[in-house]
């Protein structure tokens, strides 16, 4: 019997995995803690997947990667290509399908109206966008080369219940206790916001799709939950579970400036501020076609985030 194997057992990793098992498929899932879904068909193995060696011993037998691991944010520069690395190494090794979990930071500046399409070229103008450009595009010359199959779907700030974007993090907590949220984007820009359970669907949608060569060598778009702007996301929210009026504010420049100076996380912020400042929105209409999947429903998404 054929397995998938999924790196990673953060939120979307997590997601990946129960959506595959599920459905009665075997999966692995690798990461250095053993982490990992509590399923009878989830096999959970300590190793670090920075190894390649390792890994592609792992993925022996296996039918796909599904990639959602990812260094702690402050430390992608350094750890992330060789994360990166050693997992193209083992796919290239092992044969196996490979889907990476990327998201669009490798874009750069969004263009006019703001709708990226999954096609544009990789711009990046920060430190991790990048890193993530680097990284797709070595796994798209492997592809190309015909060492690997690859493919990657993009996501751009995660909703739900397990999420981790500044809207969780931030907004999301003074939603539930009433109280005034101060974020540190522009909270009047529309915006996609990516559910979760939404990119585990177009991660496992890909992956089902072995036998369309015309999936692979590409980039497909996670279809958003929703485009409303950050403010108009927490009056939703607030509304959704029944909470006291919400006020956001945009975190003064000063504000954001001494919190990077002392919070690893914080230190990170300011370099993708530009994603919140102007309208940012993915086109993913490809898959909403091609692959047949739509979002989930927002108000949905929001009562998971009740806490």
């Amino acid at each position: 019997m054929t397995f998938d194997v999924v790196t990673g057992a953060g939120p979307a990793g997590n997601a990946t995995a129960l959506l595959l098992a599920e459905r009665g498929d075997r999966v692995r899932v690798v990461t250095r803690g053993a982490g990992g879904p509590d399923h009878p068909l989830v096999e959970r193995v300590a190793a670090d997947a920075t190894d390649p060696d390792v890994l592609t011993g792992l993925l022996d037998g296996a039918r796909t990667l599904y990639n959602a691991a990812a260094p702690p944010y402050h430390r992608w520069r350094t750890e992330f290509a060789p994360l990166a690395a050693s997992l193209l190494t083992a796919v290239e090794r092992s044969g196996v399908d490979y889907v990476m979990l990327g998201n669009a930071y490798g874009y750069g500046y969004p263009p006019a109206g703001g709708r990226v399409r999954p096609d544009a070229p990789m711009a990046p103008v920060s430190g991790k966008g990048r890193v993530r450009a680097a990284m797709w595009q070595d796994a798209l010359a492997s592809h190309r080369a015909g060492r690997a199959r690859v493919a990657e779907v993009r996501a751009s700030t995660f909703l739900g219940a397990h999420a981790q974007s500044l809207f969780t993090l931030v907004v999301a907590p003074a939603v539930r206790a009433g109280e005034e949220a101060v974020y540190p984007g522009g909270p009047d820009a529309a915006h996609s916001w990516t559910y979760i359970g939404d990119a585990a669907r177009t991660l496992v949608a890909v992956g089902d799709a072995r036998q369309s060569d015309a999936v692979w060598g590409r980039a497909w778009h996670v279809p958003s939950v929703s485009e409303l702007p950050a403010r108009d996301l927490a009056v939703r929210m607030a509304e959704v579970l029944g909470a006291p009026p919400v006020r956001v504010t945009r975190m003064p420049e000063e504000d954001l400036a001494r919190l990077a100076a002392t919070d690893e996380l914080m230190a990170e912020v300011p370099e993708m501020r530009y994603l919140d400042d102007e309208p940012f929105l993915l086109d993913a209409s490809e898959t909403e076609h091609v692959l047949g999947l739509k979002p989930a429903r927002l108000d949905d998404v929001l009562r998971e985030m009740r806490g």
